[in-house]
């Protein structure tokens, strides 16, 4: 059995605060954030396919992170809402801003379990999501990785 790995790369950009945190990070703040999305899976063996040969179509991949991630975080304020932050929150929703609450603490590593979540569940047959990688700034990034979560 032949398993390929194939990696997607998503940026976007998103605000958040860090409730009770003892450091700079419990003001609302922002990240450009870069998301490397791993899955894995045999290649598709049928030369009558039109997509033969791949484990998935990065099409395919770009449509479902961007459903899932993309679209609900890209310049949103994620916020946790069982915090005082909600409030904070329901205040710049009601003023036009896009809000995101959250039922954990907005971390990068949190922000993983969630996307792990909602990208598990639209991985089509024979395809796993293997790993994802979130860059919070150019130096510092958390990882999730199926192996590790089984």
């Amino acid at each position: 059995m032949n398993i390929i790995r194939v990696t997607k790369i998503f940026f976007f950009e998103s605000a958040h605060a860090l409730h009770a945190y003892d450091g700079k990070c419990k003001n609302i703040h922002g990240h450009s954030y870069k998301l490397l999305v791993t899955v894995s899976g045999q290649t598709l063996d049928d030369a009558q396919h039109v997509k033969n040969g791949m484990v998935m179509d990065f099409g395919d991949l770009k449509r479902i992170v961007k459903k899932e991630i993309v679209d609900v975080f890209d310049h949103a304020t994620i916020l946790n809402a069982g915090t005082s932050h909600a409030e904070v929150g329901e205040f710049l929703q009601k003023k036009g801003h896009k809000l995101l609450l959250v039922d954990y603490q907005p971390t990068s590593e949190m922000m993983l379990l969630d996307f792990s979540r909602r990208l598990k569940k639209e991985m089509p047959e024979g395809v796993k999501l293997h790993s994802l990688r979130l860059y919070e700034t150019a130096t510092s990034y958390a990882e999730w990785y199926a192996s590790d979560n089984e």
